[in-house]
């Protein structure tokens, strides 16, 4: 028969029990940071390939995710076949689907001009960007990106675009869908001009595509452009060109870049555009990725809580 502990031994045994207890409870990790930013891949980056049939739109998912290891794509809308859109898209959105691939947003050309001066021509862009976005919409994508044309005097320019931008984002607002503008030449690539169409549009829906490039040096400081459209940044694009012997891109400063980018507050995806020449379609992503991913640890040790 066992003697009964005496209160001070019962209080050690319980001090002892509970100590062996901490030392075998799992010591709880640091959750894992958020990301800066994540990487999505730009249909436009693969515009050869597709145009000379190495590729089709439905192929290039399957390419992000198996070449690149990239989950989240943008599609450009004249890189379609178009034989039967809606037909094209339900086989994307499966494809993507299966392969567990997000649909960002599609960017779209060649619809008419958003600001034509004519009434009639602005109401046709208009209408004309609607199927747009119902595949954007079956996609599951968040926006789709057009362009701020327009002619004639800048401050006739800013009113037409802006007429044509809301009547769009009037259509896009029961789909859930942004409206979203790249600086894509123009006065588009002047950030005062853009951001005072943005103004004027006036609508929780409109936003803007920042490109890293599309700015004339001699009008629109690159840096300042994009600082500029930050405020109203729904996606970002990451061109890219050339790099040197180091990863570098030759035209733009990527640190520099996305320490604009990621300061304006934005964690959203950065979509690689490359359209250089002199690296193949596939070599000139991965070079894209590698800077990106770079970048993307030397300013999370730059914010890193002490």
């Amino acid at each position: 028969m066992k003697t009964p502990l005496t209160r001070r031994e019962a209080i050690r045994a319980a001090l002892v029990a509970g100590a062996a207890a901490a030392l075998a409870r799992p010591i709880r990790a640091t959750p894992p940071r958020e990301p800066l930013f994540r990487i999505s891949l730009a249909q436009w980056s693969y515009h050869r390939a597709v145009r000379s049939g190495e590729m089709t739109t439905l192929d290039f998912p399957g390419a992000a995710l198996d070449r690149h290891g990239i989950d989240a794509v943008e599609f450009v809308s004249t890189l379609f076949e178009r034989r039967d859109l809606a037909a094209e898209t339900g086989a994307l959105h499966r494809r993507c689907a299966d392969l567990g691939v997000r649909s960002l947003l599609i960017m779209v050309d060649g619809e008419g001009a958003l600001g034509d001066p004519n009434d009639a021509q602005r109401a046709q862009a208009v209408d004309n960007h609607r199927k747009w976005l119902d595949a954007a919409k079956a996609l599951g994508c968040h926006s789709i990106r057009v362009n701020a044309e327009s002619r004639g005097e800048p401050g006739e320019q800013e009113r037409l675009a802006a007429d044509g931008l809301r009547a769009l984002c009037e259509r896009a607002d029961p789909l859930g869908l942004n409206v979203i503008v790249e600086n894509h030449w123009g006065l588009s690539s002047t950030a005062p001009w853009l951001m005072a169409v943005m103004r004027r549009v006036d609508h929780p829906r409109v936003g803007t595509l920042p490109d890293f490039g599309n700015f004339d040096p001699a009008l629109q400081d690159r840096y300042e452009g994009v600082r500029a459209m930050m405020s109203k940044a729904r996606a970002v694009s990451a061109k890219s060109a050339d790099f040197d012997a180091d990863g570098q891109e030759t035209t733009t400063d990527y640190a520099r870049m996305l320490r604009i980018v990621t300061g304006a507050g934005y964690r959203g995806h950065v979509g690689i555009e490359y359209e250089g020449s002199r690296l193949s379609e596939p070599d000139g992503v991965d070079a894209t990725l590698r800077l990106l991913d770079r970048v993307h640890s030397q300013l999370q040790h730059e914010t890193r809580e002490p």
